[in-house]
C-alpha cells in the first residue's frame, strides 16, 4: 500500500460518516512522505521486516577531497538513499549514496548544509577536532541511533478550510471531532500503525511549530525533530527548496529554518 491510497481514504471516510467530497479534498491536500523512526516506534508487523535507512549523530564519513568548512555544524542525520522506499515521494532524491545533514539543534544554526556522498566514493571518517585559524576546535557529536523508513501521508495545514470540508463542519455540532478522528485514522493507517509524532521526515508537508516554511515554490526537503537526535532538544529543523533545485541536487540553494 502506498501512502496515498484513495480507496483507503474513501473507505475510512465511509466508516466515520464523512462525505466522499470531503475525502476527495483530503486527498487533494495530501502529500506522501517518508518517516525515519527508531525501531520501537514501528508496528510489530513492520518491525519484522524493517531495514535500516538512516542514522542520527555520529561522525561523518566524507570523500577524501571534501572540504570540511571551518565552523562546520555537527552531523545530525545520515540517510542511505538506496534503502529508502522506491518511488514513495513526490520530490526527487538520489537513488543511491548517502545524504548527510549538518546542523545545530540546540541553537539557531549558522552553517547548515546537506551533502550527497555518491556510492563508491572513497571516504574517511572525519575526527572530532578541526582547525579554525590555526586553533583547534571540537564539533558536537550526537549519539548514533538507527532509524527505519515508513511511508506516510501528510496534509496541508489548511485542508479543513476547503469548501466541502467547511460545509461538513458547519452542518452539525460534533462534526469537528468526527473530522479530526477521520484525519487521524487515515494518517495512522497510511503509516501502517507506526508512531510518527516525533521523527525525522523526508518530503511531504511540514509539521511546523510556527509558520510553515514550505509555501509558494518551496517544498519540504526534510525536517528533523531535535528530540530524535538529542532527547533534551525541543527544536525542529526544517529544510526547504524548489522542486527543481532538489531534483538537480543543488543543495547549496536549500533554505534552513529552526523553530522551537
Amino acid at each position: 500500500m502506498t501512502a496515498i491510497d484513495e480507496r483507503l481514504v474513501h473507505d475510512t471516510a465511509q466508516r466515520h460518516g464523512v462525505p466522499n467530497t470531503v475525502a476527495a479534498e483530503l486527498l487533494a491536500h495530501s502529500r506522501p512522505c517518508v518517516y525515519l523512526l527508531p525501531l520501537e516506534d514501528l508496528s510489530p508487523a513492520q518491525q519484522k521486516t524493517a531495514r535500516p535507512a538512516a542514522r542520527t549523530g555520529g561522525l561523518p564519513s566524507l570523500p577524501d577531497d571534501a572540504d570540511r568548512h571551518q565552523g562546520m555544524e555537527p552531523l545530525i542525520l545520515t540517510v542511505d538513499c538506496a534503502a529508502l522506499p522506491h518511488g514513495a515521494l513526490d520530490i526527487e532524491l538520489p537513488t543511491d549514496g548517502h545524504l548527510l545533514f549538518f546542523s545545530k539543534i540546540e541553537y539557531e544554526p549558522e552553517n547548515s548544509r546537506v551533502l550527497h556522498v555518491p556510492v563508491g566514493a572513497r571516504t574517511t571518517e572525519r575526527p572530532v577536532t578541526y582547525d579554525v585559524d590555526g586553533e583547534t576546535a571540537q564539533t558536537t557529536v550526537y549519539e548514533p541511533r538507527t532509524l527505519y523508513p515508513v511511508v506516510g501521508l501528510t496534509l496541508h495545514s489548511d485542508w479543513q478550510d476547503a469548501p466541502a470540508c467547511r460545509a461538513f463542519l458547519n452542518a452539525a455540532d460534533g462534526n469537528e471531532g468526527v473530522l479530526d478522528m477521520f484525519e487521524e485514522t487515515v494518517r495512522e493507517l497510511a503509516a501502517g500503525g507506526a508512531q510518527f509524532g516525533v521523527c525525522a521526515q523526508l518530503g511531504g508537508f511540514s509539521a511546523p511549530y510556527d509558520m510553515a516554511p514550505d509555501e509558494g515554490d518551496l517544498v519540504l526537503f526534510a525536517q528533523v525533530a531535535g528530540q530524535v537526535v538529542d532527547p533534551d532538544a525541543y527544536t525542529l529543523n526544517l529544510i526547504t527548496g524548489t522542486r527543481q533545485d532538489i531534483a538537480a541536487r543543488r543543495y547549496t540553494a536549500l533554505t534552513y529554518t529552526q523553530q522551537c
